[in-house]
Formats: C-alpha cells, structure tokens, sequence
C-alpha cells in the first residue's frame, strides 16, 4: 500500500451522478474554482445545461484549462483571474459576468483558507488575518455584489462553502478555520432571511472529509484511519459536494432557504 492513499483508497470508486438538466440556460459563477470541489462544481454546472459558467481563482493556467473543459461540456466559460480577499477583484468579476452574459443566476462561493495546524497561542495576527480575510470578510464581499447584480436581474441563488468544523469541531489546532466556518454558517443564515422575499436563494454546504488538495495538506496523520472512522467508510468525492450544490441551486430547492446542508458521509451524525 503507497504511504500517500490514492482517492480510491480514500472515497472508493468516482461516483456515477446523473444529470437533470437543473440549471439549464443559467449564467453561474464559482469563486476558488481551479482545483477540487470548485472545479467539480464548475463542471457539474455545464453538465447540468448552464449558459454559462464564470471560474475565477489565481492560477490563471489552470483557469484557462477548466474554461476550454467547460466549453467542450456545451456551456460558455469565462475565466477572470481573481484574488477573492480583494474586493475590487470579486466587483471586477460580476462586472465582467453581467457585461460578458447579460446578468448572474447563479454563485458557488467556494475560496476558503485552512490555516496549519497549530494550537491557538501559536497562531499570531498574520495567520488570523488570512482565515477571516478569505473565509469571512471576502464571503461577505461576494455575497453583497452578486446580491446587488440578482437584484438587477430579478433573484437569483447563492451556495456559500463553508465546513462541518463550523458547526462541530473535534480538530485540535484549528480554531481559527473553525471559527471563520461558523462565521460563515451564520452569514449565510442571516443574508437568507434578509433576501429570501426578493426572490435570492441563499443556502450552503458544509462538507466534512473530501479528498482534495486543502484536506491533503491538513496534517491528517493516518487519512485511511480517518477514512474508516467515518459512517459510509469512506471520505467523500468532490464530485459528490458539487452534486449537493447544484440540488440547492436547482428547482428542485425552491422551499430550501438559509439551510447548511451537511455534505460529511455521517460525521455529525455520529
């Protein structure tokens, strides 16, 4: 057995996850959508019939490859490189979404920040400022430009990505991510309520252990332990999260308002 564990080993075989149509003609967005659950997401949206799928992140190479990947799914794609803790960026992003495609129907908030793991007298003000900088103050940038640009066009549905860990937190030496994800967990909730009358849909997902590149990173000693330990077995596909997103940006959610739908094979179920 290799000492670094395949997803397979993982998560188990690639999930086979029809498609509906669920968003078809829709102009989308994803924020952090060059790797994992943001590129899943972005993919899933062309596969379930968007107009169109805006990808921001820093890696503009590997946004450019994701946007051709879209276009050969049958959805248009623009790629915008964005540092999503800048909010001149994230308002340049919609800007560019509503001139390029006409108005914005759809937004995965996915860019996030994990700090590494350390107890919390040994995280100073830098490593704070970088947790809520990405997974709070630029949630609420994003959240308030695609609120104002829906508004323009009539409603629309945000899908925040926030975590488990905002909600129950066994993990020694996150505080801080921890922290940021209840943060999150409470904006989503709260904007919901604001906005739920104007015809925007604000919901999230909180997943628990995905196999992607910041769960990899996380100093997760023995990730086939961790694995195990988990109800189904197994950590769970990003491909599996995106599923999850769609469904709440879909039809099929129009009753679902200000929910974190947990995305976690059982963890906080156990």
């Amino acid at each position: 057995m290799s000492s670094t564990p395949t997803i397979e080993e993982l998560a188990g075989a690639a999930p086979q996850l029809p498609t509906a149509g669920r968003l078809k003609g829709r102009v989308c967005l994803v924020t952090g959508a060059t790797s994992g659950i943001g590129r899943a997401t972005a993919l899933r949206m062309a596969a379930e019939g968007a107009a169109a799928v805006v990808v921001t992140g820093r890696r503009e190479e590997l946004g450019q490859s994701l946007a051709a990947e879209i276009r050969e799914h049958g959805a248009d794609s623009l790629c915008v490189v964005a540092d999503v803790t800048r909010e001149c960026d994230v308002a340049s992003t919609i800007r560019q979404a509503q001139a390029r495609f006409g108005r914005l129907d759809a937004v995965f908030n996915n860019a996030g920040y994990q700090e590494r793991r350390a107890p919390l007298a040994e995280q100073g003000d830098e490593v704070y400022a970088r947790v809520f900088d990405t997974n709070v103050r630029a949630l609420c940038h994003a959240m308030r430009h695609a609120i104002s640009a829906m508004l323009a066009s009539g409603g629309g549905t945000i899908v925040n990505n926030t975590s488990v860990s905002g909600i129950r937190n066994p993990n020694a030496g996150l505080s801080l991510y921890s922290a940021s994800k209840a943060a999150a967990n409470s904006l989503t909730r709260s904007a919901a309520m604001e906005y739920a009358s104007s015809g925007i849909r604000i919901n999230a997902v909180a997943p628990g252990r995905v196999v992607t590149d910041m769960m990899r990173s996380a100093g997760i000693a023995d990730m086939r332990a961790v694995a195990a330990g988990l109800p189904l077995r197994r950590m769970g596909h990003p491909e599996e999260v995106a599923a999850a997103v769609i469904w709440l940006m879909s039809d099929e959610a129009l009753y679902v308002v200000g929910h974190v739908l947990a995305t976690d094979g059982g963890f906080l179920a156990g």
